[in-house]
């Protein structure tokens, strides 16, 4: 499987309401909770930008015009931007599929819009190449959301571990798909793309999973926003 010679469009899924987040997402969808001056929509596209990718479909949703109007007045000339209106309660899958039309190469990129990392695009773009599936999906450590505590056998605690980085590995977005991907995912607002469209990718021997061993920090809750602001005033902005 080849790309094309233009770059691949970058599709980030938008649409969220970021009910766990109400703190910040009351007067704006989650992609436009900030990071220090900017929203983490805009981090997430820096980071796609870096190694040339510049070409992007944001699936709005909830509070899309929200998003439209911050980018008529906050210019990025290196960018192309389609708002792409997906419906205000369509589910992961559907906002994807309603991207069809837009994707003009034989494969393109996606993300959700409240995560960021130190991911290397480029090395995730040839490990697909390499794979030849249809998807590949970027894995990443999580960190427990609670500190762990080591004991002995003599009941004395013997270490406390603040919130660790977990062995297992994750959904971290960051995928490459194949337009065959449009395939497997149905056009119905309850259609999430996590469940029966990777389901069926898994099941066709068409998924890969590119696993990431640095950073990656998604703004889940009201915890997250504060710990992505605390790193980024901290200038420890490794997705940079």
């Amino acid at each position: 499987m080849l790309f094309l010679s233009s770059q691949p469009k970058v599709v980030i899924l938008c649409g969220g309401k970021g009910t766990r987040l109400r703190e910040e997402t009351a007067d704006k969808p989650k992609p436009m909770v900030p990071i220090g001056p900017m929203p983490i929509l805009v981090h997430i596209m820096k980071i796609y930008s870096r190694f040339g990718y510049n070409d992007f479909v944001l699936a709005l949703g909830h509070k899309g015009e929200v998003i439209k109007e911050y980018f008529a007045e906050n210019k990025h000339p290196e960018w192309s931007i389609i708002f792409a209106d997906t419906g205000e309660e369509a589910q992961t899958g559907a906002r994807i599929k309603r991207t069809e039309k837009y994707i003009d190469s034989d494969h393109f990129l996606a993300t959700y819009g409240d995560a960021v990392s130190d991911v290397d695009i480029s090395k995730l773009v040839e490990f697909h190449r390499r794979q030849g599936t249809i998807g590949t999906m970027t894995a990443v450590h999580p960190h427990s959301k609670w500190g762990l505590v080591k004991g002995g056998g003599n009941g004395l605690i013997e270490e406390f571990v603040e919130k660790p980085q977990l062995y297992d590995y994750v959904n971290g977005g960051f995928f490459v798909f194949s337009k065959k991907v449009f395939g497997y995912i149905d056009d119905s607002e309850g259609e999430v793309l996590e469940h029966r469209p990777f389901s069926r990718l898994v099941k066709a021997g068409q998924f890969s999973m590119y696993r990431h061993e640095g950073f990656w920090h998604a703004m889940d809750t009201y915890k997250d926003y504060l710990d992505l602001n605390s790193i980024y005033a901290k200038g420890e902005k490794k997705w940079f």
